[in-house]
């Protein structure tokens, strides 16, 4: 990335956090290294699928609750199984995840509505494909979030969000700066799950998605098409408007996490990646390097 394009501006700051399943756990480095230091300047955030649970613990200063669920519950046997999804069952199962990861990892409502910074989290309606961009409440937000990290065809279901069908957000906006500048963000923060330099490629194959997703054609074609979108995104990070500063915070290149991994030593080297990346921006950009103890940023 250039750093030349990255222009300084008095506007709002806003933080947007990329999804990823268990890639999420880079993000969860760094977004405990904030909350232990009490980092909280942003005036908006946007969460896609793993993103929007780990903004959620972020916003409620839960230290620990997204590494725990990344390595702890969704390791477990019954989250992720293959031979489930060739029978005809869910490759992610979801409503056995979701349950289980709110028991044992309790969401802290009242933090979150003291802190009372807006979040949005993204979902992709299935009639038409479009992005949806819902502000979380207290009560509703597990909900939401949970149609925003439904990965088609992974998770067969589809979550209802007042009568309509709802899936993974990165469908339509994986990364939403673009939806960000346009409420009128102008320091933008963005956490990838992908080493940067990665572009996102096309299907590899479109006919048996389309065949998978016959029932939902618009969707299907929606996700034929996602990396064009995935890809513009990126696009704008490298090359903002002139009056938008973009802070980007991305994996290492000897990121190993996959979107599917459950070896937890590459989980928890995962993390630490995640901590030293939110300690080098804290000594760039919030002057707190007494805070950590990277040496090579």
């Amino acid at each position: 990335m250039n750093s030349a394009s990255l222009i300084s501006d008095d506007g709002p700051a806003a933080l947007i956090v990329e999804g990823g399943a268990m890639r999420g756990i880079f993000a969860a480095g760094v977004l405990d290294t904030w909350s232990r230091a009490h980092y909280y300047p942003f005036a908006l955030c946007l969460g896609v699928s793993a993103g929007s649970t780990a903004l959620a613990a972020y916003l409620s200063g839960q230290i620990g609750r997204t590494h725990g669920v990344i390595t702890d519950v969704s390791c477990r046997k019954p989250f992720i199984s293959l031979p489930r999804f060739l029978g005809g069952g869910h490759w992610l199962d979801l409503d056995w995840l979701w349950p289980v990861s709110l028991a044992e990892y309790p969401f802290d409502v009242v933090e979150f509505r003291r802190r009372n910074t807006p979040l949005l989290i993204v979902t992709t309606r299935v009639a038409d494909a479009t992005p949806c961009y819902h502000l979380a409440e207290p009560e509703s937000m597990m909900t939401v979030a949970k149609a925003s990290c439904s990965v088609p065809v992974a998770y067969r279901n589809f979550v209802l969000l007042h009568g309509e069908a709802h899936t993974d957000g990165g469908v339509a906006d994986s990364i939403p700066v673009i939806e960000a500048y346009r409420r009128g963000a102008r320091q933008i923060t963005v956490l990838l799950s992908q080493p940067w330099g990665y572009r996102k490629r096309p299907a590899r194959y479109p006919q048996l998605l389309r065949y998978l997703l016959r029932q939902q054609p618009v969707l299907a074609e929606a996700m034929l098409i996602r990396h064009q979108q995935y890809n513009a995104a990126l696009d704008f990070i490298r090359n903002p408007p002139a009056d938008c500063e973009v802070r980007l915070l991305a994996p290492p290149p000897d990121f190993k996490v996959g979107r599917l991994t459950r070896n937890r030593q590459t989980l928890e080297h995962g993390y630490q990646q995640g901590i030293a990346a939110a300690d080098c921006y804290l000594q760039r950009y919030a002057g707190c390097s007494e805070l950590t103890g990277s040496e090579n940023c």
